[in-house]
């Protein structure tokens, strides 16, 4: 389990998907977003501009991923 801490209200899944080194950068976002296999707290998800907020949980690729 990887715990993302954010400083912010929220962060948009694209910038997920960079600070958990699933991307290298934000172009490869829209791309990712459509083929990875992704949920946000248990439900499927393919939008990179979606808000994340503290205590969700996401998994990319059977990767978990909680933000604090």
């Amino acid at each position: 389990m990887m715990k993302i801490q954010i400083h912010t209200d929220y962060i948009t899944l694209g910038q997920l998907l960079k600070l958990a080194d699933v991307i290298q950068s934000g172009g490869e976002a829209k791309i990712a977003v459509k083929t990875l296999p992704i949920q946000v707290n248990g439900e499927p998800e393919n939008r990179r501009g979606r808000k994340l907020y503290k205590n969700d949980e996401i998994i990319i690729n059977e990767k978990h991923i909680t933000i604090v």
